[in-house]
């Protein structure tokens, strides 16, 4: 069964349509890069997939026990307060937010997921440590800490490496990865970047105001629209 699926999807804004014709599926452990241009559509998918939009015509579905919740989410890079006053440990441990129910506070169960998350992206030894103080690098893994305490199936990434440097950005994806390899979570990934996509993607959406592609990887490389935007001549 599918985690996540679009059939026929169209999504836009007061009525007009920026996107349309979206289908596709997600399996568990599969690892989807979403390409395209600026504008073509792929912040509203994004919003679509997360449930803060409905779509205009057709249908998101979510199986095998997900729920919209329960999809962690990592957005785009944003400038931080100077003042941010939370620790790393903090900042980790809200990502446990929409699982509190009714519950005023987190349980044990919630700060050992917290701690785990933390173990996972290597950022425990910071756990102590000002958010505000880390570098880009660091923040973007406590960010994909938070994410994973939300979910144990799906983190959905909008550009994770956004403004890092080549060395800090191919960190950042060997940890996606790990996750997604060992891990079995399934990664949505936004992302502009040819060799991020050509690496590691199993499957690739390209959009452009609708689907131009959806299918694996070997098939988006053989593809005339996959050979011009990762550029090559086809080989995996």
């Amino acid at each position: 069964m599918s985690l996540i699926s679009c059939r026929d999807a169209v999504f836009g804004y007061d009525g007009h349509a920026v996107l349309s014709d979206v289908s596709l599926t997600l399996n568990a452990g599969e690892y989807l890069c979403i390409v395209g241009e600026n504008g073509s559509g792929k912040s509203t998918l994004i919003q679509g997939l997360l449930h803060l939009k409905t779509p205009m015509d057709g249908a998101v579905t979510f199986g095998d026990g997900l729920a919209p919740h329960e999809i962690g989410y990592l957005p785009q890079q944003t400038d931080y307060r100077r003042d941010f006053p939370a620790s790393v440990y903090e900042v980790v441990l809200s990502g446990c937010l929409n699982r509190l129910g009714a519950r005023p506070f987190y349980t044990r169960t919630h700060k050992a997921e917290a701690r785990h998350s933390m173990e996972l992206l290597d950022v425990l030894p910071l756990r102590h440590r000002s958010f505000h103080a880390l570098s880009g690098g660091q923040r973007q893994r406590v960010l994909l800490a938070r994410a994973l305490c939300a979910t144990e199936k799906v983190l959905l990434l909008d550009e994770p490496a956004a403004g890092l440097d080549p060395l800090v950005t191919a960190e950042l994806y060997k940890v996606i990865h790990h996750l997604n390899r060992d891990h079995g979570v399934a990664i949505i990934m936004v992302s502009h970047d040819p060799a991020a996509v050509r690496e590691y993607a199993t499957h690739v959406l390209h959009l452009d105001g609708r689907p131009l592609f959806f299918g694996t990887r070997e098939m988006y490389l053989q593809s005339e629209i996959g050979r011009r935007f990762l550029g090559g001549d086809g080989n995996v």
